[in-house]
């Protein structure tokens, strides 16, 4: 019978959880925010998205970067220094006097992510015995499912409720309380590890491993062309207030914790490659229902909770095929999978910015199918060539 995890590594890990809310809230507050965002400073709607383009770029980049160069840092020191980067570039985003100002505190709340979100999980499960490590992660991991349920609605409101400068306030005061807390009750004993870069371009290099890496891009950037603009879409072409976009977060945010739980057992049926694929053909007719349905906000609630369902099946399913492909070099190619995920959230909003003022809603949606079929091509090609050399585990 294996021993609990002590008290004092499960409070650890709650912290590590919390900073892992900080860093999803201060990442995509933005979609919820965009319509006070832009009455704050003067922006079109596109201009607030780029704000989240920005941070996605930055961190796609910063992650494999700074753990190339900075790896080597304790585990928890990358952490406490990605908190501070982090905060203080949202406080910056708090006072920042005009959009220049914006644009760099988001260039900088991206670098600082890139040394949260890729180490979290990696400080967590080596802070417990081996037996405990899965139990570790999902811990940690916590906090990007509240972020979803509790803190995007949240953040919506106050950004409604008290403006978007108190919003990113609240942002950097919460991390940097959370750095205290980690400095003062989470044990500094694990080492870090530098990453080769010579390993880094091999993965991008190779036809299956990359090809595998473009599923999640081609995925992540077709529900950011939608998502990105969902307050803008609820006003302008539900006729809603902004109330019902915080009804709608809160929706999607409850339907993810509930297909969580459904993907945990689904995940013990079917392989990673049929979740895929039964992912993204569910994104993509709930996509095709909102742009044949009428223009009701009870038919869209009703899509945006098959929308986090499906969304839920394929991040998880995604991030267990990585794993299973290449077992030998899993936290590269787990932090590659990050990147190319904040990647396709970065092109997917600059998409949305550049295609809503001129095709609308509707040409979001045609746009959203395109890259999901990009990203169904790119599955069926990385299983073609995982079968063909033997790496693709056994479907069921």
């Amino acid at each position: 019978m294996h021993s609990p995890i002590a008290a004092a590594d499960r409070l650890a890990l709650r912290l590590l959880s919390l900073a892992y809310f900080v860093q999803a809230v201060g990442a995509l507050s933005v979609v919820g925010s965009l319509q006070a965002i832009s009455v704050a400073w003067a922006l079109s709607s596109a201009q607030s998205a780029l704000l989240i383009t920005v941070f996605g770029v930055t961190f796609a980049l910063a992650a494999p970067l700074l753990q190339m160069t900075l790896g080597h840092l304790r585990r928890r020191s990358q952490v406490l220094l990605g908190l501070s980067i982090f905060s203080a570039a949202a406080l910056l985003f708090a006072a920042a006097p005009d959009y220049r100002t914006l644009l760099a505190s988001r260039v900088l709340m991206g670098l600082g992510a890139g040394f949260i979100g890729p180490v979290l999980g990696a400080l967590g499960s080596n802070l417990v015995a081996r037996e405990h490590q899965g139990s570790a992660i999902a811990i940690v991991l916590l906090g990007l499912s509240v972020a979803g349920l509790a803190g995007m609605p949240i953040s919506a409101w106050i950004a409604q409720k008290l403006g978007a400068r108190s919003l990113f306030l609240g942002i950097g005061v919460s991390g940097l309380l959370i750095a205290a807390l980690i400095f003062v009750w989470v044990p500094d004993r694990v080492a870090g590890q530098r990453i080769v870069a010579a390993d880094v371009l091999a993965l991008l290099s190779g036809a299956t491993s990359l090809s595998a890496f473009l599923v999640v891009f081609f995925v992540t950037t077709g529900v950011f062309t939608t998502y990105a603009f969902l307050a803008p879409i609820i006003g302008n072409d539900f006729h809603r207030s902004a109330g019902d976009i915080t009804r709608a977060l809160t929706v999607l945010g409850v339907a993810g914790v509930l297909g969580n739980l459904l993907v945990t057992r689904l995940a013990l049926r079917l392989s990673a490659e049929r979740l895929l694929l039964l992912g993204i053909i569910l994104l993509a007719l709930d996509l095709l229902g909102l742009a044949m349905m009428p223009r009701l906000f009870g038919g869209l609630l009703l899509a945006l909770a098959i929308w986090a369902l499906a969304t839920d099946i394929v991040w998880p399913s995604q991030q267990r095929r990585i794993v299973e492909l290449m077992p030998e070099q899993r936290g590269i190619a787990l932090a590659l999978t990050a990147s190319f995920m904040f990647a396709g959230i970065g092109t997917g909003s600059a998409v949305a910015g550049w295609l809503y003022p001129i095709l609308g809603y509707t040409g979001l949606l045609l746009a959203s199918l395109l890259f999901l079929l990009l990203a169904f091509v790119s599955l069926r090609f990385s299983e073609w060539l995982a079968r063909a050399q033997g790496t693709l585990p056994g479907l069921t």
